[in-house]
């Protein structure tokens, strides 16, 4: 059963389509000041931000799977997730688990360190929390497309320079 209500809905900022999602999803990480790549999610059908309160939303077709190499760890993420978020954290976390030893442990806050030690903490709901570099969950941006006339004007500019 979905936890966004009609009322949130109303409230929020919705999104629909996985490339919007996925756009959107970075930004409000990045503005938040957290990684960008600490919720890889695949083929995402929604995503939705309540300002006000910080309440977030993301759903995907199906669970998913990621494993971070830099840490070697492996994370699976539920169809839907939600959370709050504000400056450097999220709170109340749900639909994120994370594999330590042989067991599956839920998560419900991410917080960085502030002011800022390069060091990402994880918490569970029990109060056992685990810390790793925050450059194990950043993912380089491919740069934007340059399209074929401003190439060809590139080009153009260029060889008047020699």
């Amino acid at each position: 059963m979905s936890t966004i209500t009609e009322e949130i809905r109303a409230n929020a900022e919705v999104y629909y389509g996985d490339e919007i999602c996925q756009e959107k999803s970075k930004f409000l990480l990045k503005e938040v000041g957290l990684p960008n790549g600490l919720l890889p999610l695949e083929d995402m059908e929604e995503c939705g931000y309540v300002k006000e309160t910080g309440f977030v939303w993301l759903k995907q077709r199906k669970k998913s799977s990621h494993k971070f190499e830099k840490i070697d760890r492996l994370v699976n993420y539920a169809p839907e997730i939600t959370a709050y978020v504000e400056k450097s954290k999220i709170k109340k976390l749900t639909g994120v688990k994370t594999k330590e030893l042989l067991v599956w442990v839920t998560l419900c806050d991410i917080f960085v360190d502030d002011p800022p030690t390069g060091k990402i903490t994880f918490k569970t709901p029990s109060g056992l929390y685990r810390t790793f570099p925050v450059s194990a969950f950043e993912v380089e941006e491919a740069p934007k497309k340059v399209g074929l006339d401003q190439s060809k004007a590139a080009a153009a500019a260029a060889s008047a320079l020699v």
